[in-house]
């Protein structure tokens, strides 16, 4: 009887341990003003802790609700309040799922093509954007896709790089394209985008596999300097 009891608590603390939840960083992804030396992105802060901002500046942070934005003087949390509004878990979910753009076949935009674009923004962080020099952190490299804002009308692109080079076209309405397969998408390798009006530099990053959550991807993207994405993954994590 004693060791079946003692064995029923162990059971339950084991379980208690297992359902306790998973706190996610609290990271600063954007500072500027005074104190933004002493608040540089990619910088976790402890919960509990506060923020001393003065007049001018302007701090992000993000967390696994999204992002805040405190703006100087005064002192400030860390941790959001209970009650703040989460950011979107759709519009999050469709952004940074990697499965998404795998299964995509080109991603038409509805409507005629004399209509404006649908989209102004990648709806997917993972998509390379013609016009989006720098650095471009990839997460599955056999789902590499092109991006274009403007799918009114088709565009042929060219794509020098790594001693090789290629095409890709968009259809009319089109707002992806497939990555040539020739070119090799690997960690440190550089590509130049070529539209005719435009010439693009972008170099890859590879992440590996990349847990979903907002912190985690943050911190990946500020690691490797994808700067554009991580300013896509703010801006749609604001709440």
């Amino acid at each position: 009887m004693v060791w079946a009891k003692r064995a029923a608590v162990l059971c339950a603390v084991a379980m208690m341990g297992a359902a306790a939840p998973v706190l996610a960083d609290t990271l600063v992804v954007r500072a500027s003003g005074p104190s933004a030396r002493s608040y540089p992105p990619g910088a976790k802060l402890a919960d509990g802790g506060s923020l001393l901002l003065k007049a001018g500046d302007v701090v992000t942070l993000l967390d696994a609700k999204g992002t805040r934005t405190l703006r100087g003087p005064g002192r400030f949390g860390v941790t959001a309040a209970a009650n703040a509004v989460p950011a979107s878990n759709a519009t999050l979910a469709a952004l940074l799922d990697t499965k998404r753009v795998r299964r995509a076949r080109t991603g038409a935009v509805r409507g005629t093509v004399s209509e404006a674009p649908a989209v102004a923004k990648r709806p997917n962080l993972w998509l390379v954007d013609i016009a989006q020099p720098g650095a471009l952190c990839v997460a599955d490299p056999a789902a590499v896709r092109l991006w274009r804002a403007d799918a009114s009308k088709p565009l042929n692109v060219r794509i020098i790089g790594g001693g090789a080079q290629a095409a890709a076209s968009f259809p009319a309405g089109e707002a992806m394209a497939a990555w040539p397969a020739k070119l090799a998408v690997k960690d440190g390798a550089a590509y130049r985008v070529e539209t005719g009006e435009r010439s693009t530099e972008i170099r890859f990053a590879l992440l590996g596999a990349v847990d979903a959550g907002l912190d985690t991807t943050a911190s990946a993207l500020i690691a490797h300097g994808c700067q554009a994405q991580l300013d896509l993954l703010v801006d749609t994590a604001a709440r």
